[in-house]
């Protein structure tokens, strides 16, 4: 047997090493074997429903939560939309393109007046839908999950836990990996996601992390499930349903890639009104919001995600040629000897 070991430690005993190794890797391998706790399917108990929505940025979240909120408060429900995304552009749709205050800059603000803040500093109303953002730093001056991590703080000394809503909705930045925006997943803040996507890579990239996210955090103790996929901007040709289909989720909407749907969304107007063309759509996307149980996913490899598009549009053709040495240098490289020192089993 030969023990492989760098210049100035001593030396291992003969079998050692090997017996620690074959120790740990049984362990790590007997770890890797235990299955989680299935996600709970059943009715969801909370009197509120907390929901946090991910996706890629400028896939259409604000666009589908601002007229799913809306839908929600005309038939009945006591609805509050939280903008978790630093750009704070969550509410724009929903007060007609006026900005909404943030908690992170009228926290700010308040502090150095020496005040605190207060719900209807922070919290404003339209039509039966409450709405906040949280709101992030100016570019290059922090963190934006940081902000987000502020934000909750805030909005748990204002009684976040005691308010009375029916449903919660967390509007999330899904592009970005940082502890401060997978909140919600790693600390059981919520109890069911849902991921907007399209009929795109990069969207559906976005969509399976947040479900691989859910997956590992589910076997890390967490309870937190994928209630189902919204396809925005949905042009038919099929790549979201079919990865919603391997992910074992369900579509809860498909919202057709239309003019008039642009259009008045890129004039702040609300679509989702009951009396409206597009009512029954958002309707029923209200209602499949309400009752999707959280399922546990099945995240994509990458090879399975880019099968889901034809090969002209990945460049699957494409082949990984492994650089060398010489092209790293670009001259001949000439091997060194190594330092390392070898012992040889007695």
């Amino acid at each position: 047997m030969t023990i492989h070991q760098t210049q100035g430690s001593a030396p291992s005993k003969p079998g050692t090493v090997t017996l620690l190794q074959s120790a740990a890797t049984a362990r790590l391998r007997a770890e890797a074997a235990v299955e989680p706790d299935a996600v709970h399917t059943g009715e969801v108990t909370k009197e509120t429903q907390i929901i946090a929505i991910y996706g890629k940025g400028g896939i259409g979240k604000s666009f589908t939560l601002a007229n799913l909120s809306y839908m929600m408060a005309q038939q009945g429900k006591k609805v509050l939309l939280i903008g978790c995304d630093p750009k704070s552009d969550t509410t724009s749709l929903l007060f007609g393109g006026r900005a909404c205050p943030t908690i992170l800059e009228t926290s700010s603000k308040k502090k150095l007046a020496g005040e605190e803040v207060a719900i209807g500093d922070v919290c404003f109303k339209r039509d039966g839908v409450y709405a906040m953002e949280l709101g992030g730093p100016d570019v290059g001056r922090g963190c934006g999950g940081r902000g987000i991590i502020h934000g909750f703080e805030t909005l748990e000394k204002l009684g976040f836990h005691e308010w009375g809503f029916d449903f919660v909705l967390l509007d999330f930045l899904g592009d970005v990996v940082c502890g401060g925006f997978g909140l919600p997943i790693a600390r059981d803040m919520c109890q069911k996601v849902i991921v907007v996507a399209s009929n795109d890579l990069q969207s559906l990239y976005v969509a399976n992390n947040v479900c691989s996210a859910v997956e590992y955090f589910r076997k890390l103790g967490g309870n937190v499930g994928v209630a189902g996929v919204v396809i925005n901007k949905d042009d038919g040709t099929g790549e979201a349903q079919a990865f919603a289909e391997i992910a074992g989720i369900p579509i809860l909407a498909a919202i057709p890639a239309d003019e008039d749907i642009r259009r008045k969304s890129a004039s702040y107007q609300i679509i989702g009104r009951p009396d409206g063309e597009w009512g029954p759509l958002f309707a029923e996307l209200a209602q499949n919001v309400a009752d999707a149980p959280p399922v546990r996913p099945k995240p994509l490899t990458q090879d399975a995600l880019l099968g889901l598009f034809s090969a002209d549009t990945v460049g699957r053709d494409v082949v990984l040629q492994p650089a060398t040495m010489e092209d790293m240098c670009g001259v001949d490289h000439i091997a060194k000897p190594s330092l390392e020192v070898v012992y040889d089993a007695v």
